[in-house]
């Protein structure tokens, strides 16, 4: 090729040449090429660079204004409930969502591809992803109403994942600070359970796609592959913690051998909660979970066989809060159905991606639909009657085995569950 006909082809020639039959030429075959590729189009055949990939001449932009028309415009055909049932959550959130998103990530702009046509917008993508995470359905068949090809709504999904995570991850799956942790000891009050920040637990997510190699590492007593979810939800159902990403075959214990829950208590960073339970002081928060868990000072678990009164008073009323984080696991289930059925995706990183974002989006929901006028009681109650709530910032390595002693005492733990036992026995057993 010469070099006049190289700077034609990239489109560098100002026309100042002699050559005018070499010009003629190169401007002929441009000419039938493009014929060609039009042909092609028009006959929904290939056009790309992917061997074997079919063009498909989707209208998008008539599904972007179809999609508009039905939810998201002045006078939508859908009302607001049934907004909320197929987006899991209201237009207001859906907008805030999306507009941070699209600050973000310029993949949920609306532009132009390289032939001029509208691509695809970002109702379209973002609606493409929360239909594939609230109903479980596979990618492909968002196509005939979204008209969004199946790769095209995979790499939407995963870009809303990691955006979400991203912008909101910080906020809305942050470790209580002072404040959450004082508002958590007082409903823990409450309830009955002076110093509960929470009910702990595991969730298993069956993974459809593990590759054989991995199979016996994380498979489990069901005998399929699963990837376990450990959480820590309150009285709201809001998960304050959440660790995901080891294999099924792995126990509570071992899951929280390895997770993160306790690392600030131990480094010093998380504030100390100081409550009093039948005339004993204690500066430790405590979850509630079920017997598995080892008997540490920081979890309190119920009592298999009670004997007498006092102690089967106790196992119903820790049975009944304990219930919170199971509830959430019900909720976060129930509101997105790609966590409850097999995930079908190859790569664990993607799953933790879309667990997390499942999570982030459940908070966020409870944050939208919370009864404003009951947390306001709560704030004002608490500035009336303030907990006190501290926090130590420095620990040397002799302090961090220190609170590591603190946290796996078991001494404190059978001290704290008997307190705990004497307290809701004189708060309400009589009334048995």
């Amino acid at each position: 090729m010469s070099n006049l006909t190289h700077r034609i082809l990239l489109g560098e020639f100002d026309g100042s040449s002699s050559d005018d039959d070499e010009i003629t030429m190169v401007q002929m075959i441009m000419a039938r090429q493009y014929q060609k590729f039009q042909r092609r189009r028009q006959q929904g055949g290939h056009v790309g660079s992917t061997s074997g990939r079919a063009w498909i001449p989707r209208d998008r932009v008539a599904a972007d204004q179809r999609l508009n028309d039905d939810y998201f415009c002045e006078y939508p055909l859908y009302d607001e409930k049934l907004f909320q049932q197929r987006f899991r959550m209201s237009r207001p959130l859906f907008h805030k969502i999306l507009g941070k998103l699209q600050e973000h990530d310029v993949t949920f702009v609306q532009r132009n591809d390289a032939t001029g046509a509208v691509g695809l917008s970002g109702i379209q993508k973002m609606t493409a992803a929360l239909r594939m995470m609230a109903y479980g359905t596979p990618a492909d068949s968002l196509d005939e109403y979204l008209k969004i090809g199946g790769s095209t709504a995979v790499e939407s999904l995963q870009s809303f994942c990691r955006g979400v995570i991203s912008i909101f991850e910080a906020e809305y799956l942050r470790k209580p600070n002072e404040a959450d942790t004082a508002r958590l000891l007082h409903v823990g009050n409450q309830r009955g359970f002076p110093g509960m920040l929470g009910s702990l637990d595991c969730m298993h997510w069956q993974w459809d796609k593990c590759p054989t190699a991995y199979h016996g590492f994380f498979s489990g007593r069901s005998g399929k592959p699963t990837i376990v979810l450990e959480a820590v939800a309150s009285y709201d159902l809001w998960i304050w913690h959440a660790f995901f990403g080891m294999p099924g075959s792995f126990n509570d214990i071992n899951v929280l051998d390895q997770s993160h829950l306790f690392d600030d208590l131990s480094a010093g960073r998380a504030p100390p909660a100081h409550f009093i339970v039948n005339g004993s002081q204690y500066d430790m928060g405590y979850y509630l979970a079920d017997g598995i868990y080892p008997k540490w000072a920081t979890l309190v678990q119920t009592i298999s066989q009670p004997q007498g009164r006092k102690k089967q008073h106790f196992a119903r009323m820790q049975e009944a809060c304990r219930k919170d984080v199971e509830r959430a696991f019900g909720v976060l289930q129930a509101r997105w159905a790609i966590v409850r059925g097999p995930a079908r995706f190859w790569n664990e990183v993607d799953l933790g991606y879309i667990m997390k974002t499942c999570v982030i989006l459940h908070n966020m929901i409870i944050e939208d639909q919370r009864d404003h006028d009951a947390s306001d009681e709560i704030t004002e109650l608490l500035s009336s009657n303030p907990i006190q709530v501290s926090r130590d910032i420095t620990p040397a390595l002799v302090d961090f085995f220190k609170n590591n002693r603190r946290i796996r005492s078991n001494e404190a733990h059978h001290s704290l569950r008997n307190d705990l036992i004497e307290h809701l026995w004189a708060r309400n057993g009589d009334e048995e």
